[in-house]
């Protein structure tokens, strides 16, 4: 009793493989071209022969392997046999889907047990269990839309967006120049440098501190779509304007936070240097800089999402026939909505990797600060 509550996944597979085998067939008994025989008795014994093995006393390896291959070739099976039978999927259906996703979740939960012994294999389980994860989002996804027959222009499945995507990467690509590599980029170090700069002088100068931080949290709350058209009315329809909005966005959170780093030396370690006769400078770099770093990367993580949505926004009140927001906005008024989705899903990408570079960045510049040493 006590392993089959350890496995809970495991029990609740088995439940819904039941329930799935008493509601056959899995499609309606219109359907064009139904799941043969042979294909639903295969998967309803890898579903239940998973589900039971799980309450085995198999090695964590073996056992993740087992349920890993069970769940996805089984869902396989099963997406694979609803291509051109959209809308036909029937309870059964649905119930072998969920009894996968169990097993994958039952295999992530084995995977989370494992530890490691070398460098390389715990690597390979950080990467592995959040790509399990996110690609049951995707199967989970293509599974409803398909089975259920929602509407494409509603939602379409993720299998119609990564064939739009794949045949438009020459569009994707001069999308990306344009806004990537010129708008975000030039306004993002333009706006974090010019941020870090100001929040240096203000530091010296203490009125200024004091007159720009409450006109930095008003400037934070400017809506961007009131913001956007005026910089297109003063720096045209390229790319400047959308650097200029992109720069506005990032400047004052890299000024707030760097400015509350700069405040966050201890005083003793700041008369410690006092008593050492260090000058401002010498006092700001050895010590407040360095104990600002956590504050200035957090900045450069927030203004790497802010970035990317100011610019993909401000492309929205005017560019010219390039680039990821105009794209979007042509696009969804002429109804395709899969190559609308193929630019959200590049731009959540390209600001994923943005921001693992900077998280990177962190990692190695503020390695003795308590949260990268796990303390």
């Amino acid at each position: 009793m006590k392993r089959v509550l350890h496995s809970w996944q495991g029990t609740a597979a088995l439940v819904l493989c039941l329930a799935a085998l008493a509601s056959l067939p899995l499609m309606a008994v219109d359907a064009p071209s139904p799941f043969g025989t042979g294909t639903v008795v295969l998967v309803l014994l890898m579903v239940a022969g998973a589900a039971l093995v799980s309450f085995t006393k198999l090695s964590q390896p073996l056992l993740a392997t087992i349920l890993f291959v069970a769940a996805h070739l089984a869902v396989w099976l099963l997406l694979a046999g609803i291509a051109g039978n959209e809308g036909q999927a029937t309870l059964a259906f649905f119930l072998l889907v969920a009894a996968s996703w169990l097993l994958a979740w039952r295999c992530v939960s084995v995977l989370s047990g494992i530890r490691p012994k070398s460098q390389a294999g715990d690597t390979f389980l950080r990467l592995l269990i959040p790509a399990i994860f996110g690609a049951w989002i995707l199967i989970l996804w293509e599974a409803a839309t398909r089975g259920a027959g929602i509407p494409f222009i509603i939602l379409p499945p993720p299998s119609s967006i990564g064939a739009r995507l794949a045949s438009s990467v020459p569009i994707l690509w001069a999308d990306v120049q344009q806004t990537i590599f010129k708008a975000v980029l030039f306004g993002y170090v333009v706006g974090c440098a010019s941020g870090f700069v100001v929040a240096i002088i203000a530091d010296r100068i203490a009125f200024l501190r004091r007159g720009l931080l409450p006109i930095g949290n008003m400037v934070s709350a400017l809506p961007i779509i009131g913001v956007a058209p005026i910089m297109v009315m003063w720096f045209g329809f390229d790319w400047q304007s959308k650097a200029a909005v992109v720069i506005i966005m990032t400047f004052f959170p890299m000024l707030v936070n760097t400015v509350a780093g700069l405040a966050a030396s201890g005083a003793m370690e700041r008369d410690l240097m006092r008593s050492y006769a260090s000058d401002y400078w010498q006092t700001l770099i050895k010590l407040r800089l360095p104990a600002a770093m956590p504050f200035i990367f957090n900045a450069l993580k927030i203004n790497s999402t802010l970035a990317l949505i100011g610019a993909i926004v401000a492309e929205f009140f005017g560019t010219p026939i390039v680039g990821m927001g105009f794209r979007i906005s042509t696009e969804i008024g002429r109804m395709n909505v899969d190559m609308v989705w193929a630019e959200i899903a590049v731009a959540a990408l390209i600001g994923s990797v943005f921001y693992g570079v900077v998280a990177l960045g962190e990692r190695a510049t503020t390695f003795w600060h308590p949260s990268n040493r796990g303390g």
